[in-house]
């Protein structure tokens, strides 16, 4: 499928996503599953993000419900249906859906809506990133002591200007796209898998950022096991002095 085709699909799995959560009462939104840190909410967001995805030729790996959809297809879609569940359950509105597609080369195309808002952010290989209709760019900081900085985790100093715990990874990687953030710093060791991160990696280096494993390791899988370490920062200069700060 095109970037454009499969931005398109995304774009109607948001909406459903949309749909099916702004359903729920607020009762309904805190309702827990037995698996630990899954909301029933998780559950109907997958169920009505699938039944869009599963129209398409791709196959499908899901934080909620694993892999689906044929396995030799040539693109797969990672997506999580509620990224920042515990806000949507708390009606803090910073939560939304990632969705990222991968093929042979790579990430090829990105979507992160924050459903409470609306916005929405979209990126593909070579085309840069946007938040309709405005181009996404990074900010040009470049000393950690001027940095806002998103953190997951509890931070080990405070060495920049100052922090913030969103609650939701793909938020805030968009945000370092935006500018409105200068760095992402995942305090937590191998705690978020692809579909957490892949979609804002890619929009966060469209936008000129850089995105990279703490360990080196490799971030463009579709490995339901894997777990990674993000940081991310606008600039080379700056990434090199969050990981001296904070490494």
């Amino acid at each position: 499928m095109h970037p454009d085709e499969l931005l398109t699909l995304f774009s109607a799995a948001a909406a459903a996503q949309r749909d099916a959560v702004g359903a729920l009462s607020v009762p309904a939104r805190r309702a827990r599953t037995e698996r630990p840190g899954q909301y029933e909410l998780d559950l109907v967001a997958d169920r009505a993000v699938l039944a869009v995805l599963h129209t398409a030729p791709v196959a499908v790996v899901s934080e909620e419900s694993g892999r689906s959809g044929p396995a030799d297809a040539p693109v797969t879609v990672v997506v999580d249906p509620v990224d920042g569940s515990t806000n949507c359950s708390r009606q803090i509105p910073y939560w939304g859906i990632s969705l990222a597609a991968l093929d042979r080369d790579g990430l090829l195309c990105g979507l992160v809506e924050n459903t409470a808002t609306g916005e929405q952010f979209r990126a593909t290989r070579g085309g840069g990133a946007h938040a309709d209709p405005a181009r996404l760019d990074v900010a040009s900081t470049t000393r950690l002591e001027d940095a806002v900085v998103a953190v997951t985790g509890l931070p080990h100093a405070a060495t920049w200007h100052q922090y913030r715990s969103l609650g939701s990874i793909a938020l805030a990687l968009c945000d370092v796209a935006a500018g409105r953030l200068d760095a992402f710093l995942d305090v937590l060791t191998d705690q978020h898998a692809p579909w957490d991160y892949l979609a804002g990696v890619l929009i966060c280096r469209e936008a000129g950022g850089v995105v990279v494993d703490a360990a080196g390791r490799a971030l463009e899988v579709a490995d339901e096991h894997a777990r990674r370490q993000i940081l991310a920062a606008a600039n080379p200069t700056l990434l090199d002095a969050l990981r001296r700060a904070h490494g």
